[in-house]
């Protein structure tokens, strides 16, 4: 089968071609979930607030920097980083859907699209009648998403949500870090917003259940993402070993809860991930590190016994890896197939030969910079890849094309301009 070594364009229409999505969230989790939408063909129209006089307008994250993204000349855009990696392939749209007019228009465009998505607070789009009750009594095959932090039930239902403090609230970090019996044991949050990330791969898994079940019954449907849900989901074994023993597991740096040895070791000049797996994949490197002796001790034999003894195996371990560097381990073990890998700074990410095979950088013009390059999709499809279309959009860059297909006309526009909604 030929996969598709890098993201661009498909040869084949879209898996999304065809659905429309009124995106009217910010900042990640949602923008997280509709970039993915639009890298799979769905068209995006990312609503934005104005600029006013006190506010500089759009989704917060396009001013989260530095960096900004350089123009022509090597001066800074004001487009962030922060907001560039979450709004490829989107049309933006600047609406203030506080003034009446602004939220007819919010209604003009849903009732042209598949899919709404927002990440509001609850109760705020009731205040402009644009919740989820309304928009479905008045589009009955929308597809309504709304991501907030604590869903659209419970006592934390009206809380502002943050990924920093759900990654607190939902478990993340009391098994995040080193051990508190270690020099820098303590919490520590994961180094990316990964409730935001997972929930909005949820909600994208959600609106394509969604959507086929509108296609099949013709009916659309609401659904209420938490991240706080999400991330007590992601807790995975961690999770269910805790539901099997009552036990809270605490926080064990680079170490793994249920596999031993799998974590960081320190080498002659540096530190590598052993990541032994299985009783044979431990033999081979016990004989590679020239101790077979532990492969046969009847503590180490099964990674049952491994897990058990723990603290006795791991001391005898770390002054055998420290022996070598982690060149010389990390060629004899992958020789060996035993699992293993660098810790790699970003600079040797994106220099990396098979991160470069799989096409995970991608340039796109820039009607600011000439060009950009972005981190691209992971999904890889036989037949209807993904596709990096376009760049992060400028602010209201396509308020005039979008508003021009579903009807709104020159003049309109322009008394809409002088009001303040667009």
């Amino acid at each position: 089968m030929d996969w598709p070594a890098t993201p661009g364009a498909p040869a084949a229409p879209a898996a999304l071609a065809g659905v429309r999505v009124l995106d009217l969230s910010r900042v990640l989790a949602g923008p997280w979930c509709t970039q993915t939408l639009a890298d799979l063909g769905a068209d995006v129209v990312k609503v934005e607030r104005p600029p006013s006089a006190g506010h500089p307008g759009g989704d917060d994250t396009r001013g989260w920097g530095p960096p900004f993204l350089a123009d022509r000349e090597g001066r800074d855009t004001g487009e962030a980083g922060y907001f560039l990696g979450a709004n490829r392939n989107k049309r933006s749209v600047t609406i203030d859907f506080s003034h009446p007019e602004g939220r007819a228009l919010v209604h003009r465009l849903a009732a042209g699209c598949d899919v709404l998505v927002e990440n509001f607070k609850v109760g705020d789009m009731a205040r402009h009648g644009l919740d989820a009750a309304n928009m479905l009594a008045r589009h009955p095959r929308l597809v309504y998403c709304s991501i907030t932090g604590f869903g659209q039930t419970g006592p934390y239902r009206e809380r502002a949500g943050y990924d920093y403090a759900v990654q607190g609230l939902g478990g993340l970090m009391s098994v995040t870090g080193e051990r508190d019996d270690r020099p820098g044991g303590g919490p520590q949050k994961v180094g990316v917003a990964v409730a935001d990330l997972f929930t909005g791969m949820y909600a994208a898994v959600a609106i394509l259940a969604a959507l086929r079940h509108r296609d099949a019954t013709g009916s659309g449907q609401a659904i209420d993402l938490a991240l706080l849900d999400t991330q007590v989901a992601m807790l995975a074994n961690l999770g269910a070993n805790y539901l099997l023993t009552h036990r809270a597991p605490g926080r064990a740096g680079n170490a793994h809860a249920n596999i031993v040895p799998y974590q960081v070791f320190e080498a002659a000049d540096g530190h590598l991930i052993l990541a032994v797996g299985n009783d044979g994949q431990f033999e081979r490197f016990c004989r590679v590190a020239g101790r077979p002796d532990l492969a046969a001790d009847a503590r180490f034999a099964r990674n049952a016994d491994r897990v058990r003894h723990r603290d006795v195996l791991v001391p005898l371990l770390e002054p055998v890896l420290r022996s070598r560097t982690r060149a010389d381990w990390l060629a004899s073990l992958e020789s060996a197939a035993v699992p293993c890998a660098p810790i790699n700074d970003l600079d040797e990410v994106f220099a990396d030969p098979q991160v470069q095979a799989r096409g995970m950088t991608v340039r796109l013009p820039h009607p600011l910079a000439g060009e950009v390059e972005l981190v691209s999709s992971p999904i890889r499809m036989s037949a209807t890849p993904p596709a990096a279309r376009h760049a992060p959009p400028l602010l209201g860059q396509h308020t005039d094309e979008v508003l021009a297909e579903f009807g709104v006309d020159a003049a309109e526009r322009a008394r809409l301009r002088t009001l303040g909604v667009i």
